[in-house]
């Protein structure tokens, strides 16, 4: 369905910051700011999947590439 564009680095590191994000959100239970780390959904889920919308707009990639 989509194509893969996010790079196994890319991947990791989206991964980590996501999850960083969303045990923020279970942490801090009283803080204020605490919803706001719900938008660690968003790197966690592209770099489970591999797939980026934003780079698929820019034309982007971090896949090595395929030699032919």
């Amino acid at each position: 369905m989509f194509k893969n564009n996010v790079g196994a680095v890319d991947r990791t590191l989206r991964v980590i910051a996501g999850l960083v994000l969303l045990g923020l959100f279970f942490i801090y239970p009283d803080a204020s700011w605490r919803y706001f780390t719900l938008i660690g959904i968003i790197p966690l889920f592209t770099g489970l999947f591999g797939t980026c919308p934003i780079y698929s707009i820019f034309g982007m990639s971090t896949c090595p590439h395929k030699k032919t």
